[in-house]
């Protein structure tokens, strides 16, 4: 019987760990021949290491785990929510300030849309916080062209099928009407790409301006467009209990044994 390697886990979570990327990139590293562990370049990401092992990526030490840290971002609309692009179109990556450690957005805002954007130097807190099964809100606020069908809007709430895709269920109320548009409030748990987008299009409304305004406990409120702030450390322990422990814990272990 092949006895379990102390903290053992798998590579591409360890990766993701360490803040340099998020689970899925990390595998697209690992496929490229970019991560070795033990002298040995890996070819599949299914892999397990412990805490002894030597992890190198393009022939440099992993350092071991970071304490995990949150920041709230206001996100401008005209931002890519991504590393690079292709097409070069400027992406939030640009804009934040220099001095802030490398960081993975928790999901997605598309180009036009605005709003709260949470950002960690942790892959395993951000892939946790993007699963439904976490169960956190994501609240917005939409301003769109048409006129509303408030019967339709409450019927959101059931979750909607569009074009073979499975929407879950939205609370969607209306807040006002202005001129030719309307001004909407909608919460959501899910967040499929351009899901807001797609299921006000089904009931017959074209959005114009979406703004993200909460995500789970965290808020948008006053902050500033383009401005990021750090989550304070208490409020971290407080939001996510078990799993900042956990994450915390892996810390202070490595750094007892390089100690």
């Amino acid at each position: 019987m092949v006895q379990e390697k102390e903290g053992a886990e798998r590579i591409a979570k360890r990766l993701a760990r360490a803040g340099l990327c998020s689970r899925r990139e990390a595998e697209r590293w690992i496929r490229d021949g970019r991560v070795a562990v033990d002298g040995q370049v890996l070819t599949t990401p299914a892999f397990t290491v412990g805490d002894d092992s030597r992890v190198e990526v393009d022939g440099k030490p992993l350092g071991g785990p970071e304490p995990p840290r949150l920041f709230r971002y206001h996100k401008p609309a005209g931002l890519l929510t991504t590393a690079r692009d292709p097409q070069g179109r400027p992406t939030i990556f640009e804009k934040l300030p220099r001095e802030l450690p490398r960081l993975i957005a928790v999901g997605r805002l598309d180009l036009a849309s605005e709003g709260l954007l949470l950002l960690t130097n942790d892959g395993e807190l951000a892939r946790h916080l993007e699963l439904p099964s976490t169960g956190w809100l994501r609240r917005y606020r939409a301003r769109a062209r048409g006129t509303a069908d408030e019967g339709r809007l409450k019927a959101l709430a059931r979750g909607v099928d569009i074009a073979g895709v499975a929407y879950g269920p939205i609370q969607a109320t209306l807040d006002r009407v202005q001129g030719a548009n309307v001004w909407l409030t909608l919460a959501l748990r899910e967040g499929k790409n351009r899901e807001v987008r797609r299921v006000l299009e089904h009931v017959g409304l074209a959005v114009n301006r979406l703004i993200r305004i909460a995500y789970g406990p965290f808020q948008l409120g006053e902050l500033a467009r383009g401005a990021v702030e750090e989550v304070p450390r208490r409020v971290l322990r407080d939001q996510l209990g078990a799993l900042y422990k956990e994450l915390a814990g892996k810390v202070e272990r490595h750094a007892h044994r390089r100690g």
